[in-house]
């Protein structure tokens, strides 16, 4: 068994529904959720998307590869009504990323482990540290809670529902 860190956000439809949803799907897809942070609202990053998102972290249990999780996730996404992107950052009723898969270091084509901007990211940290706050990015070598202190995002991030 793997512990995978997750980042989940949706800006379509129900919201709140759509994370729900999908980590419901993991618990009988991919593994055991161990826990799920708060939601926040956050406003979109790195574009000027219409709606703001709902983002939250979920901590993963699995005995998949990351190339099957990865395939997993993509068919919750896609269970979820999420549509093929045409450009790279779009409106989407959920996405679920892969943040940390243990101590692995991958890079191919469709996979990149640990997330290639999660220390960029703000929506992404803050949730993740309310959870687990001592995990440990591989390649820089630092806790979570340090790569949040150290982010330089000032995007706004709210707590909307506390875990």
């Amino acid at each position: 068994m793997y512990q995978v860190f997750l980042s989940l956000g949706s800006n379509l439809g129900d919201r709140l529904f759509y994370l729900r949803k999908g980590i419901g799907l993991m618990a009988q897809l991919a593994g055991t959720v161990r826990i799920t942070s708060s939601v926040y609202e956050t406003e979109p990053w790195g574009c000027s998307l219409e709606n703001n998102f709902y983002n939250m972290a979920a901590v993963l249990e699995t005995p998949l590869n990351p190339e099957n999780l990865l395939v997993q996730l993509k068919k919750i996404e896609s269970i979820c009504e999420r549509k093929p992107d045409k450009v790279r950052y779009a409106d989407r009723t959920l996405d679920i990323d892969i943040l940390i898969y243990g101590r692995k270091i991958i890079s191919t084509g469709n996979l990149k482990i640990p997330h290639p901007l999660m220390h960029e990211r703000r929506f992404v940290l803050l949730p993740l540290a309310e959870i687990a706050p001592d995990g440990f990015h591989p390649v820089f070598k630092k806790t979570i809670s340090q790569l949040l202190a150290d982010c330089s995002d000032e995007s706004r991030v709210i707590r909307i529902i506390q875990q």
